[in-house]
């Protein structure tokens, strides 16, 4: 009855008092790497990688905050098999990683549509193989977007299990849990054009895209 707030901390972390919210915590960042991998290291010189966005057949939605029967934790290794998804991945944690609070996708991307997408998706990869959806974030974009293209994920409270792998996916969208994207600027009630678009994310020591993530040191989450 003492604590501001009470959280749940998802993954086995437990009830868990806090003075306040966000709490402190400290920021690590994961930066993009070639081979589909993610890691805290910076990115070295390399190629990008690409992916195409088609509004015709949009990228689905799978699980997540909505109201649907399609909503919750759910295995999105099927969505992640789609060629219109990205996906970059962590090694093995060594450790239990916590994550609390509000985290971010910043992203060196470019697009050969004016309007775009960006959506953004943290996973729990479990020994087994099968990701699954955290939180994510979904971000509209013009030809004005600043770079990096910075995509606000939900706020969240989770534990990384030792041995789990960390995940974010980068698409076009989540539909219809999102409206598509039409790619032509017209509006989404009344535009009747679709424009499919090539999507291009960087990840070298010049554009470094990165996933930011809140994370509780070690020893401090058992604290009172």
């Amino acid at each position: 009855m003492q604590a501001q707030v009470r959280i749940e901390v998802m993954g086995g972390g437990g009830t868990r008092p806090l003075p306040g919210w966000p709490p402190p915590v400290g920021e690590r960042r994961w930066y993009l790497q070639p081979g589909r991998r993610l890691a805290e290291t910076p990115p070295v010189a390399s190629e990008p990688d690409h992916f195409r966005y088609d509004p015709a057949d949009p990228t689905p939605a799978v699980g997540g905050t909505s109201l649907s029967s399609n909503s919750g934790a759910r295995d999105n290794r099927t969505l992640e098999a789609r060629a219109d998804v990205l996906t970059f991945t962590t090694s093995r944690l060594e450790d239990d990683l916590e994550v609390i609070g509000p985290l971010c996708a910043e992203l060196h991307l470019a697009s050969s549509t004016e309007h775009f997408d960006v959506f953004a998706r943290l996973c729990d990869v479990e020994p087994s193989g099968r990701s699954i959806n955290v939180c994510d974030g979904i971000l509209r974009c013009d030809s004005g977007a600043t770079q990096p293209i910075r995509v606000e994920l939900w706020p969240t409270a989770y534990r990384f299990r030792r041995g789990h792998r960390v995940r974010l996916q980068v698409s076009g969208g989540a539909h219809p849990r999102f409206a598509r994207n039409l790619g032509t600027g017209e509006p989404l009630a009344t535009g009747t054009r679709l424009a499919a678009s090539d999507r291009t994310i960087y990840h070298d020591p010049a554009r470094p895209s990165c996933l930011t993530l809140p994370t509780v040191v070690q020893g401090a989450a058992d604290a009172p």
